[in-house]
C-alpha cells in the first residue's frame, strides 16, 4: 500500500469536508439526539458510502477515458463553475444596491 497517497487522500478529504453541510447536518442531528454514537456511526458510514462509489466510478471512467481527457473536461467544468459563481454573485451584488 501506498501511506504517502493514503496520507495525502485523508488530508485532503479531511479538510474538504471541514465545514461543510454534512458536517452541520451532523451537527443539527446530535443537537436534537439522546445517542450521538448512532449519528457518528451513520455520518461515517455514508462517509465511506459516497467515497467507495467516487473511487468505482473514477476507476471506470479512467479505463475508458484517457486521463488527459478527464483532466480537461474537470477544468473546463471548474473554470465555467468558477465564472458562474463570479459572474452571479456579480449580479446579486448589483440588485441588493439597487432595492
Amino acid at each position: 500500500m501506498d501511506f504517502q497517497l493514503l496520507g495525502l487522500t485523508f488530508i485532503t478529504v479531511f479538510l474538504s469536508e471541514l465545514g461543510d453541510k454534512s458536517q452541520v447536518a451532523a451537527i443539527a442531528l446530535s443537537g436534537t439526539s439522546k445517542s450521538p454514537r448512532a449519528i457518528f456511526f451513520g455520518t461515517a458510514t455514508a462517509l465511506l458510502l459516497a467515497s467507495f462509489l467516487g473511487v468505482i466510478v473514477g476507476q471506470g471512467v479512467a479505463e475508458v477515458l484517457p486521463t488527459r481527457l478527464v483532466k480537461i473536461a474537470a477544468a473546463i467544468g471548474f473554470a465555467v463553475l468558477g465564472i458562474r459563481l463570479l459572474w452571479f454573485s456579480q449580479d446579486e451584488n448589483i440588485e441588493i444596491k439597487k432595492t
